[in-house]
């Protein structure tokens, strides 16, 4: 038995004892001091993915249906049994980043860096004097990978003269919420989350913490660089990764010929503002507001999934109390897309227990990048505003045969559908389930 505390952003505190058999928290439930409800609206997006530099770039990729899981450039991965991946082209990092500093770095920093740059460009953002007044909070998972590997590769085969200072810093999980934080004087609270690929999502939910406390503006989101001989060789070991030669045949989610997952690296950072402090510097652009966040945990087992959904549908249920909106409300699911039959039927289960059989509008979005870990939660979340602000729903692709069985009414071509309401979901590897809630922006309430 594994126990599991859980949080709600609603000040609940639930005791979970073992693995859930119901959607109904087991053990007991406290309820916690609430605190003040604090209104985050995102007023900025920065985008480094495999589908383009910048939002509209890849926007406009995902509405065209092109596919940017390729067979992996940059080194010989047919050793490893994995030869396609999503992996971001024609990215200059010197244009975001100073020499010295890109030296010192990862790649996967870079993309931070860059895409934190791209978020504050984007939402007209200009530090305020009080540098205490914006914090960093980032999410992460693989890390600084190839940075690691040729300074490991010196080591074993030049001695340790041959290895950098920066091996101690760049390959560290919180290296990009450091650096963005040092480079652009952003010296709120600030942290890193590591949940796998619900770190996207947990990041937002901790912004909405900092926020409740006292700071007005926080980054979040990620990016990752994992598709280098070492991070694929550990993902290889999960036996989630698709062994397809073809890109098209290698992560097709919901779908009968689904055969596991395309890795791909980049992600997305966004600037959140408290609502009065966004107004009070007259923030131009509102791209949607947070409304709701939960996350839970299986409970189960480290490595395998729980055999039932129970605490995935649990978080669903939970944001979308804390947010105050029913299912019906809800014009779009963005769903976390495994891509591994077993993966698949539990989220679809999560989902038609909340919404119904064909009750709302699923896409997976990720089919076209590859699955970005970290970063690829909160570039789903950056692909619901947009498509919150066009009213368009993007398709999900690689599909050729879904599981009707699963009862989804999935979008495989781009919908034009009123969105008011949207949901996104992920999960980690481990157990993590997480759930937001994004509500187009209503300028009338709270004005």
């Amino acid at each position: 038995m594994t126990d599991s505390t859980v949080i709600s952003e609603e000040g609940v505190v639930t005791e979970v004892v073992g693995p859930a058999r119901d959607t109904a928290p087991r053990g007991r439930t406290i309820t916690a001091p609430r605190h003040g409800t604090t209104r985050l609206l995102v007023t900025g997006i920065g985008v480094v993915a495999p589908t383009g530099i910048g939002v509209e770039e890849h926007w406009q990729a995902l509405l065209r249906g092109e596919l940017a899981v390729r067979p992996i450039e940059g080194f010989d991965a047919s050793q490893y049994g994995v030869t396609v991946a999503g992996q971001v082209r024609g990215f200059d990092a010197e244009q975001y980043i100073a020499p010295q500093l890109k030296v010192q770095t990862d790649r996967w920093s870079w993309m931070s860096l860059a895409a934190a740059t791209l978020a504050a460009e984007d939402a007209g953002y200009i530090p305020p004097e009080e540098a205490y007044a914006t914090s960093v909070f980032l999410a992460a998972g693989s890390g600084g990978n190839e940075f690691s590997q040729h300074e490991i590769q010196r080591l074993w085969s030049r001695g340790p003269r041959s290895v950098g200072a920066y091996q101690s810093i760049a390959w560290f999980y919180a290296a990009s919420t450091g650096q963005v934080s040092i480079r652009d004087g952003y010296k709120g609270p600030s942290g890193v989350v590591v949940s796998e690929g619900a770190g996207g999502l947990d990041s937002i939910g901790w912004a909405r913490r900092v926020a409740r406390r006292g700071t007005p503006a926080v980054l979040v989101g990620g990016t990752e660089a994992g598709v280098t001989p070492y991070a694929l060789l550990c993902q290889v070991t999960s036996g989630r990764l698709s062994t397809a030669p073809r890109p098209e045949d290698a992560y097709k989610p919901f779908d009968r010929r689904a055969n596991g997952q395309a890795i791909g690296e980049g992600g997305a950072i966004l600037l959140l503002e408290e609502a009065d402090a966004a107004a009070g510097r007259g923030a131009q652009r509102i791209w949607g507001e947070v409304v709701g966040y939960a996350a839970t945990h299986d409970a189960h087992h480290h490595e395998d999934p729980a055999p039932d959904a129970a605490q995935y549908t649990r978080a669903i249920r939970l944001a979308l109390a804390d947010a105050d909106v029913a299912p019906g409300e809800v014009g779009m699911v963005v769903a976390d897309g495994a891509g591994i039959p077993e993966l698949d039927a539990l989220e679809a289960s999560a989902i038609t227990a909340v919404f119904g059989e064909r009750g709302v509008p699923v896409t997976a979005p990720s089919s076209w990048t590859g699955r970005l870990m970290a970063g690829g939660s909160a570039l789903n979340v950056a692909t619901a505003l947009l498509a919150m602000r066009d009213g368009l729903v993007p398709p999900t692709g690689n599909v050729e045969e879904p599981v009707e069985e699963y009862g989804l009414d999935l979008v495989r071509e781009t919908r034009q559908q009123e969105l008011d309401v949207v949901v996104v979901l992920a999960r980690g590897f481990g157990g993590f389930n997480s759930a937001l809630v994004l509500r187009r922006h209503r300028p009338e309430v709270g004005a």
